[in-house]
């Protein structure tokens, strides 16, 4: 199945409780690519959810504006949609993979230096899952 160009609703986490599992349960990994941290843990698929499943994060302490907050989100957001082809694969049957990418610098990054990053990140993920 050929992936689809834009990134799904289904492809988002958005429920409370899958955010509480990734976040407070102890079995997620960490792994950090400068300025990203990426937390991932693997859980059992529901139904109506898609195999991977990410949340993207940009605190305001690192950018006051919104405006810059969002510059972030959307890099990191394409940097992912064009290279989310590198996890499929990689996740066990039934299972379903769960990452939250946050941001950690308070500089911008071009496009390209968020996109090697996120590539990094994807690569040491898909090795350890």
């Amino acid at each position: 199945m050929v992936a689809p160009m834009t990134l799904r609703k289904q492809e988002r986490i958005v429920s409370r409780q899958l955010i509480e599992t990734l976040f407070e349960k102890g079995d997620s990994q960490s792994l950090a690519a400068y300025p990203l941290r990426a937390i991932y843990t693997q859980t059992e698929r529901r139904p109506e959810c898609a195999e991977t499943q990410i949340l993207i994060s940009v605190p305001k302490k690192r950018f006051k504006h919104a405006v810059d907050r969002n510059k972030v989100k959307r890099q990191v957001r394409e940097a992912y949609r064009k290279n989310r082809h590198l996890l499929s694969g990689h996740i066990g049957e039934g299972k379903q993979l769960l990452i939250a990418f946050v941001w950690l610098s308070d500089k911008h990054s071009t496009t390209t230096e968020v996109e090697k990053r996120v590539v990094s990140l994807l690569h040491k993920i898909a090795s350890k899952v």
